[in-house]
């Protein structure tokens, strides 16, 4: 058993005996919300995963946004508070726009924000988002020392190097654009940048990270991909122990397979996916949810030992709004692709009527609940959208400290209360 694998497991045992309970077993009320020395309990995950909102660029700063202006923040979290939000889901991150690493105020500003949060309520996860995106612009960035010893390696004086994260058979090389590719996990300097920003993010009082698509950063190489995630996230979470604010990081990624097991062992903690939204031909703009559809995650995602050490018969998931663009044949239905009527998921929810955005969000939260106990619903807050007369969806009740505001902030909190 390697350092990073026994260390946790010391910690669990630890934890079991000053909890007096068994992995299985729920936690009690006051530590509804308890995470300490890398281990977070099933229950305590769910409690989580139940109180989770999509809330993009939140704890980001002026000149640190991905896609344009984000006006009246103030107001999310005036929502944020007023709903009981537990988990804000992408709070950070950035989209092949690395100059923001090398920022002061990317950092400081973010830690700002969560040290103000948690003044309020200390028990709050903020996430932040490692995507499947390096550019040429990882060469301006300086390799710190404790990146080598992390992974046993000599101490150099040197940048990242794009070139040395991508596949070498030039898979999903240029595939955003020249200069802008998908990483290759099993490349080690593509291991050494994401271990660099899991740290960097934790220091400011990050305690999730969604990983984007490891499944496509793995380059179709199973044994290998599943390796050299295994090896990352073990170092991170080793990091977690000393460096998060609860020594515990929560990892999820996108997992169309539902969820990477390496002899009998989850990699991460639970899976993220789109909602898949399947049209209903004869009523335009209606969808419906439905296991099977597509590659949905209903259903499928895998079970084995977690990362905190406790059995499950499938992986714990959430789904969420997805945003990925508008297609050629909006307002028409077409079930052979992911869009909803033309539109990606969040994009369609944010054009409807008011009336059918709260009413969809009480059908999908109900079916979900209903059609499978392992999945929960991740509330949409705040997401960019296309082809809009704004840039992103905004839950918030509309007022004039909000006037972009969509209005399902009470429905979500009548939700989550009920």
């Amino acid at each position: 058993m390697s350092r990073s694998t026994r260390i946790p497991m010391i910690a669990c045992l630890l934890l079991l005996l000053v909890h007096g309970c068994t992995y299985a077993s729920n936690v009690n009320s006051d530590s509804s919300y308890y995470v300490a020395n890398g281990i977070i309990s099933r229950q305590v995950l769910t409690n989580y995963l139940s109180r989770s909102i999509t809330q993009a660029e939140l704890i980001a700063s002026e000149g640190c946004y991905n896609d344009g202006p984000y006006p009246d923040k103030e107001d999310d979290i005036r929502m944020l508070k007023n709903i009981g939000a537990k988990f804000i889901g992408r709070s950070v991150y950035s989209w092949g726009k690395e100059n923001f690493y090398l920022m002061p105020s990317f950092w400081a500003n973010a830690k700002a924000a969560i040290d103000d949060y948690h003044a309020y309520d200390s028990t709050v996860v903020f996430q932040a988002a490692i995507f499947e995106i390096v550019t040429e612009k990882v060469e301006d960035i300086p390799i710190p020392a404790w990146v080598f010893e992390a992974f046993d390696l000599p101490v150099e004086q040197r940048n990242f190097g794009y070139q040395a994260m991508l596949n070498s058979e030039g898979h999903l090389v240029d595939h955003w654009r020249k200069g802008s590719s998908v990483p290759d996990i099993t490349q080690r300097e593509t291991r050494l940048f994401f271990y660099y920003l899991a740290r960097r993010y934790m220091e400011i009082g990050i305690e999730a990270i969604h990983f984007g698509q490891a499944q496509l950063m793995a380059m179709d190489d199973r044994e290998a991909g599943l390796a050299a995630w295994k090896e990352l996230l073990d170092k991170v979470r080793l990091s977690a122990l000393t460096v998060a604010r609860r020594g515990t990081i929560i990892c999820d990624s996108h997992l169309p397979n539902g969820g990477m097991v390496l002899n009998g062992k989850l990699l991460f903690d639970y899976v993220s996916f789109p909602l898949r939204l399947k049209e209903v031909i004869d009523e335009p703009q209606k969808v419906e949810l439905e296991v099977g559809y597509l590659d949905g995650i209903y259903q499928k995602t895998v079970g084995g030992i977690t990362p905190s050490g406790w059995s499950c018969e499938r992986s714990l998931y959430l789904v969420e709004f997805d945003n990925f663009g508008i297609s050629k044949h909006r307002d028409e239905p077409n079930r052979k692709d992911h869009y909803a009527w033309g539109y990606d998921e969040i994009t369609w929810f944010s054009k409807q009527p008011e009336g059918y955005r709260n009413e969809f969000l009480r059908y999908a939260h109900q079916w979900v609940k209903k059609t499978d106990p392992y999945g929960f619903l991740q509330m949409p807050g705040s997401r960019i959208i296309t082809g809009a007369e704004t840039n992103r969806y905004r839950a918030n009740t509309q007022s004039p400290d909000c006037p972009t505001g969509k209005s399902q902030e009470n429905t979500i909190k009548e939700i989550w209360k009920n």
